[in-house]
């Protein structure tokens, strides 16, 4: 996959396989560290030891529907290659975790991609399941909860064509605060640095 905000995706997706109803999504990306990772949480049915041992390979998978399973695999390929890796977590009935980490600016990690677009698929797409979204760039920090949102929004549901129109603007406009920020702070370092 070209962009990281597809393998979420990916991951995601298989959190919702998984059975489950609450799905986390949590991208920090820090220049003083030189990292870019993302950890996905839910509370799905989890894996086996007997699984969780193969989890990396690409010729097993739990779903029956194929016999192999790249995400994965995939996944902590790029992060490897990348200077980074791969961690999964996961037991029966209690979920799994997944976390990928990056080197932020090293020159064989894909972008990060359209993460506005994958949040706001997994949102409107399983209206029933609660999602949490958090994105944090140099200590500033985009948060979004559907319990949260749906609480505030009572009876209209997200799923509808004006409220998906009106959260995709929603999550659209914060990322772009986020990136503008992150170029604010970068010119100001350059200017420090004397560059013209």
């Amino acid at each position: 996959m070209e962009e990281l905000s597809l393998h979420i995706l990916d991951i995601a997706m298989n959190s919702i396989r998984a059975g489950a109803t609450e799905v986390a999504v949590e991208v920090t990306e820090d220049r003083s560290r030189d990292l870019l990772a993302f950890v996905i949480r839910d509370n799905g049915c989890g894996m086996t030891e007997d699984q969780l041992a193969r989890v990396h390979d690409p010729f097993f998978t739990t779903r029956d529907t194929r016999r192999v399973g790249l995400g994965i695999p995939l996944l902590k390929q790029t992060a490897e290659q990348a200077g980074g890796g791969l961690t999964v977590t996961s037991a029966p009935g209690q979920g799994t975790t997944v976390e990928a980490r990056f080197g932020l600016g090293h020159v064989d990690r894909p972008p990060l991609g359209d993460i506005a677009a994958t949040v706001w698929t997994l949102i409107v797409t399983n209206p029933k399941l609660e999602f949490y979204y958090r994105h944090e760039r140099d200590g500033a920090r985009f948060e979004l909860s559907t319990k949260e949102l749906k609480a505030k929004l009572r009876r209209r549901k997200l799923g509808t064509p004006r409220m998906a129109k009106a959260l995709h603007k929603y999550i659209s406009e914060n990322e772009e605060r986020l990136a503008a920020r992150e170029k604010a702070a970068e010119a100001g370092r350059l200017e420090g640095e004397g560059t013209p």
